[in-house]
């Protein structure tokens, strides 16, 4: 089970770089950086953290696939593996419907773009001369002049049965965005399939205090979309599924939502408490089928909850 933590999207500019140093210093295996529209860039992000490092692996979660010819995708990632080898993977989605609509690259069929430009990338990333006649990715003859040495992963960032069957056929690693349950763990993995080596990765809210009413106030704010259609999948898994959507139905707004929320759900939601209670709740995810966690910190204080999220280190104790 290896640890990661999640460079929050909104961070000052000024705490980026020490944020990835400190992550590294603290022993996290894995940082993973956000490509949120609007906010940075994720491949400018990506190598700035490698540059300023010298352990840390760095994972791209994730770029929206129909937002980047997968050729110039490709030749991004495969700079990135060059440079710095093993320490790099690329996270390629769909993205949020809302956001790719704003941003006028939603198409048609979503499922189809994402496959046929995550597909591609990896080929080229593999040294492959790819010639595709796609419904939205037309290659002919292409190939990296200089393929990396060293592939770097590519891991999807998908939800629902579809995309996770894609992502366990023709990639290397799927990545679950927050929150994950272990029944909504155990049902991605049955979705994906048989796809040995395949890695499953996933984001949570996390928040380090003897006082578990304080852990949950913290990582309440981040729980708002939990209720909107987009998140039906993280949920549906779980026992109070159907309450949980009569919840948001009733309240006027998400904030009125989240306060409501059960402590129970939030506990199920979210890594909150002692670090020997989330240790618990970790190896509940290690059993039910993930490989990875990340931790998202939360409260003002992004760069300083660091060194709380550490105290979770290392997970057997």
């Amino acid at each position: 089970m290896h640890t990661g933590v999640t460079l929050p999207r909104d961070l000052p500019v000024a705490d980026v770089l020490p944020f990835a140093r400190r992550a590294e210093e603290l022993g996290f295996d894995t940082l993973w950086v956000i490509e949120d529209l609007g906010f940075r860039g994720g491949f400018a992000q990506a190598a700035a953290a490698l540059a300023i490092t010298s352990r840390i692996h760095v994972g791209l979660g994730i770029a929206p696939a129909a937002a980047r010819n997968p050729v110039f995708t490709a030749m991004e990632a495969a700079t990135l593996a060059d440079l710095f080898p093993g320490r790099f993977t690329l996270g390629l989605g769909h993205g949020v419907p809302g956001w790719m609509r704003q941003a006028g690259a939603w198409g048609a069929s979503p499922l189809t773009s994402f496959t046929e430009h995550a597909t591609a990338v990896r080929r080229l990333l593999h040294g492959e001369t790819v010639t595709l006649d796609g419904r939205y990715v037309h290659l002919d003859g292409v190939r990296l002049e200089s393929p990396p040495a060293v592939p770097p992963a590519v891991a999807a960032g998908v939800r629902g049965p579809k995309s996770l069957a894609i992502s366990g056929e023709h990639l290397d690693a799927t990545l679950l965005a927050e929150p994950v349950t272990p029944e909504y763990a155990r049902a991605a993995r049955s979705q994906i399939g048989e796809a040995p080596g395949h890695r499953l990765i996933g984001y949570e809210l996390t928040a380090v205090d003897a006082d578990p009413a304080r852990a949950r106030d913290l990582v309440r704010p981040g729980l708002v979309w939990v209720g909107a259609p987009d998140a039906a999948a993280h949920v549906a898994p779980s026992a109070y599924a159907e309450e949980l959507h009569a919840l948001r139905a009733e309240c006027a707004d998400a904030e009125e939502f989240t306060r409501r929320m059960p402590d129970e759900w939030v506990d199920d939601l979210a890594l909150v408490g002692t670090p020997e209670r989330i240790r618990s709740r970790i190896a509940e995810l290690e059993a039910a089928g993930l490989d990875e966690v990340s931790f998202f910190p939360v409260g003002e204080d992004r760069l300083g909850a660091l060194d709380s999220l550490a105290t979770i280190l290392p997970l057997q104790q």
